[in-house]
């Protein structure tokens, strides 16, 4: 028997099929990813596998075989014991799957005591043991941590650590990486490839990124609008892929030996740091997030800056903007010292959902910086408005929509278009890319290409993506620890870099090939290990 058996899936919510008569198992101890943009269905099928649909309205109907149960005929009593027992799941968002309010070995400690009946000392033990076996450093103390005092990447850890607490025989994993830089997101899937070693157990993996994929799985079924459209060994769909759609979706990859940005010719500095620093707290509480940082950019080039989180790359991109005022150092504009708010410098955020007022239609939000110029009149705000929105590839009558009416992708695009209301020559991208699908994030990477030439506009390119840096940038520079660490062409820093930080952080990220993958593992294990 199967450990997953799923035949013939529909799922419908309301008039809208997410998922159109999907078939595949899933063996003992192996490993499937499900791969797709957003919309594609994957995540619905996750959630049928554990019957999370049950009580939402939405209709499901297909036979669904986990671990032994018939998940559409079980009880709720069943369903439960399934869930989290014999399956568990890790979703996206650590924060918001774990409670706020309660310590991280509480929680996990909880989930064994609901499966097993342990008393409350054996179930304290086990949740210190899986937090161990994860990799959370000095797990008995941590345990007593709240999700707040973890980075992303240990609440992710902790997540999986609950998922392993009660040793299910499949673990689901739903976009684990996504929100993560490249190394950790490698430690985390060398994590999960080293417990499938260990347990045995069986991995289906979500995913938008076909690298994390590679890296991770045997198979892979590839999804679109609800389907299968290919589905067979992992180093055969993606290095001989059958379907156009395939192939599609591996172009969009952004990939370290893809073909670069052609450089730009140096033209005047329109935005120069020097000395920035900027400090939170005070006294010995003081953390110093960037410390003595100094860049040029120019009109027309692209900056990228790389590093993991917590290297100061956000604080400085808002820095560069005027929303944070430096501790020390200084700023100057076409030559000229400046302190506070420039309306020439304007940023793209990582999050549109965020940043958009979702109490206000997208074109009210994309006006603000029109009305903060002096504009009144509303003929020519709407006008103005509706000329912005077909720029970046959206509709001018789309001005009235609200946010949730509209896809990450557009919702990015109305972004970018608030950003250019003020007629900018600098725009600062703050991750703009990082929670799109592969497609998606082509689409807004080329819009801003497109942007960049026609309009001269010199970009700040901060992400945790190597690979989409090198695709856009004409020069580099990596951060670790609130410093630059190495500056250059994007060329000479990706083929040659000078510090062994930035060999790291090319090394982790994810590649195509799946026994380039398996070899690379094997390096970082011995790393680890010396």
């Amino acid at each position: 028997m199967s450990l997953v058996d799923v035949t013939g899936l529909r799922v419908d919510f309301g008039a809208l099929r997410a998922v159109d008569g999907l078939s595949f198992r899933l063996e003992e101890g192996a490993a499937l990813a499900l791969v797709g943009e957003s919309g594609s269905g994957k995540s619905t099928v996750a959630s049928a596998l554990l019957g999370l649909h049950r009580g939402t309205g939405a209709r499901v109907e297909g036979s669904v075989e986990v671990a032994g149960t018939d998940v559409q005929r079980a009880s709720d009593e069943e369903l439960r014991r399934l869930r989290g027992g014999r399956a568990a799941m890790v979703f996206q968002d650590p924060l918001s799957s774990l409670d706020p309010y309660y310590a991280i070995g509480d929680q996990i400690a909880e989930v064994y005591r609901v499966h097993t009946r342990a008393s409350r000392r054996a179930a304290r033990a086990r949740a210190v043991e899986v937090l161990d076996r994860v990799g959370i450093p000095d797990a008995a103390r941590r345990s007593r941590s709240r999700p707040h005092e973890f980075s992303g990447g240990m609440r992710q850890r902790a997540l999986i650590a609950m998922a392993l607490a009660c040793e299910p025989r499949l673990l689901i994993a739903d976009e684990p990486t996504t929100a993560l830089d490249v190394t950790v997101q490698a430690q985390v899937l060398d994590l999960l490839h080293t417990l499938r070693e260990e347990t045995g157990m069986g991995l289906l993996l979500v995913t938008h990124d076909v690298g994390v994929a590679a890296e991770s799985v045997d198979e892979v079924l590839v999804m679109r609008h609800g389907r299968a459209v290919e589905h067979g060994p992992v180093a055969g769909v993606l290095g001989a892929p059958a379907e156009p759609y395939t192939r599609e979706l591996l172009a969009a990859v952004p990939r370290l030996d893809a073909p670069r940005k052609a450089s730009t010719a140096p033209e005047e500095v329109v935005l120069e740091a020097t000395g920035l620093r900027r400090e939170f707290g005070r006294g010995k509480r003081a953390v110093t997030a960037v410390d003595d940082v100094s860049l040029t950019l120019r009109r027309g080039e692209t900056l990228g800056i790389v590093g993991e989180s917590g290297s100061g790359k956000t604080t400085l991109g808002r820095m560069l903007v005027g929303l944070l005022e430096p501790t020390a150092g200084s700023l100057a504009f076409e030559g000229r010292p400046h302190t506070g708010v420039n309306p020439a410098v304007q940023m793209v955020f990582q999050d549109p959902v965020s940043s958009l007022n979702p109490r206000r239609s997208v074109g009210e939000s994309i006006a603000d910086p029109l009305r903060a110029r002096g504009e009144r009149q509303e003929r020519r705000i709407r006008e103005r408005v509706g000329e912005l929105l077909e720029r970046v590839g959206l509709e001018a009558g789309q001005y009235d929509r609200y946010p949730h009416e509209f896809s990450g992708g557009q919702r990015q695009r109305a972004g970018i278009a608030r950003a250019l209301a003020a007629d900018p020559r600098v725009i600062v991208c703050d991750e703009p890319v990082s929670a799109l699908d592969v497609t998606t994030q082509a689409h807004v990477v080329a819009l801003l290409g497109e942007l960049q030439r026609e309009l001269g506009l010199a970009l700040v390119f901060v992400a945790h993506d190597l690979a989409v840096v090198r695709q856009v940038s004409d020069r580099v520079a990596v951060m670790r620890r609130g410093r630059i660490v190495e500056e250059g062409p994007v060329a000479e820093v990706y083929e040659s870099p000078r510090d062994p930080y930035t060999g790291q952080l090319l090394a982790a990220v994810p590649a195509l090939d799946p026994e380039a993958a398996a070899r690379r593992r094997a390096r970082r294990r011995e790393l680890a290990a010396a």
